[in-house]
């Protein structure tokens, strides 16, 4: 067990909120209310962060964290999943000292870097290179380690045609992408991310996480927030699941995501086509339905860690046809992940129906992709 680099107790957070305003429906309500709103508006802004336990209940006040405690070790990888609302941001925000806690406390022991909203921290008048100096002296980096990591920090960024531009003429992609080439290069001791890698594209994505796993290979601390479950499960060591300010879950990150998964709402994992004028196909061949399965659950969401099985029935209508099934899988940006033919000749366990004149009749071919394959 290492070092605590980080420890949370019974942390709370409460935000105040607008509630719509009460019409009157008279003129001297309206008079009365006109005249008192000024002494109102200045109480309001008095208890904006001015709020204490006692009026958690209250109507315009909502509860971001709920006594929350844990503990992370020096060189550990935690990923913080749940809903949106559920309390992930706000908790990063007191971590980074961005926002204080209604209760309870966080200690932090070492350096501690963060990217939390794009272009955080960044000085919009300054170009990208006094902006990626301003930043590693905040972390305490001194001049020369900057000068050291500053050519591989604006490579890995990929803006180095506008390296000596302000920042305030940059994409949200392009500030992403050199706030977190900052954040990660310049070797804090914990690095705090949250859900900003979804501004860049799928190539600067790929290289974040990447980096990602080599920081956390080497020895850093990492807090990552992320809706990417494949990402948390593959980067993590463990995880914390938030529901409603609360800790749900705390353990291995792939038990922890599996669990919120299933309890995001299983679906059985076939369709089926019973009238087969309205299946899939031609005058040929129709498909009669496709499944997917694991050796250990027959719904959604699958271990990954386990082999996967697709299955496609589908009905022969003219003798001697000759067909082959072929099967693709995206992933939710388009791309194709794996594609698998029904075994040429030169395929180990190839399918014996492949290319060869079929009977009229009700065939099955199967697809086993083995585990961890989907996660890579």
């Amino acid at each position: 067990m290492g070092n605590c680099a980080i420890r949370c107790e019974g942390l709370s957070k409460l935000y105040r909120i607008g509630l719509k305003e009460q019409r009157h429906e008279t003129l001297a309500g309206t008079v009365a209310e006109f005249l008192r709103a000024p002494v109102r508006n200045f109480g309001r802004l008095r208890s904006l962060t001015d709020i204490s336990e006692s009026e958690a209940d209250d109507a315009d006040v909502i509860r971001a964290l709920r006594d929350v405690s844990f503990e992370v070790n020096e060189g550990e990888v935690l990923g913080i999943i749940g809903a949106n609302g559920a309390g992930k941001s706000t908790l990063l925000k007191i971590l980074s000292g961005i926002t204080e806690p209604t209760a309870g406390k966080a200690l932090i022991f070492g350096r501690i870097a963060s990217l939390l909203e794009v272009g955080t921290g960044f000085h919009p008048e300054l170009t990208g290179r006094e902006n990626t100096y301003l930043n590693g002296t905040i972390l305490g980096m001194k001049k020369a380690e900057i000068d050291r990591k500053f050519d591989e920090i604006v490579a890995f960024s990929g803006v180095e045609k506008f390296i000596d531009t302000p920042v305030k003429r940059y994409s949200s992609g392009m500030k992403v992408r050199l706030g977190f080439a900052v954040a990660a290069h310049l070797e804090p001791e914990i690095l705090l991310i949250d859900e900003v890698l979804a501004v860049g594209d799928a190539n600067f994505q790929k290289k974040c996480i990447g980096k990602m796993g080599d920081v956390a290979r080497s020895g850093r601390t990492v807090l990552f927030v992320s809706h990417n479950m494949s990402a948390v499960s593959r980067l993590c060591s463990r995880a914390l699941l938030l529901e409603s300010g609360m800790i749900a879950a705390d353990g291995d990150a792939r038990q922890v995501v599996s669990d919120y998964l299933a309890e995001s709402g299983e679906e059985p994992a076939e369709v089926c086509w019973e009238n087969l004028d309205n299946a899939p196909g031609d005058e040929v061949a129709r498909i009669r339905a496709i499944r997917v399965y694991s050796e250990t659950r027959d719904k959604s969401p699958f271990p990954i860690d386990e082999p996967l099985s697709l299955e496609v029935d589908y009905s022969i209508l003219q003798p001697g046809a000759r067909v082959y099934v072929a099967i693709r899988l995206t992933n939710s940006s388009g791309d194709f992940v794996i594609t698998s033919i029904n075994a040429p000749e030169a395929s180990v366990g190839r399918d014996p129906y492949f290319c060869k004149p079929l009977e009229v009749g009700l065939y099955r071919t199967r697809c086993i992709i083995p585990s961890e394959v989907l996660n890579n």
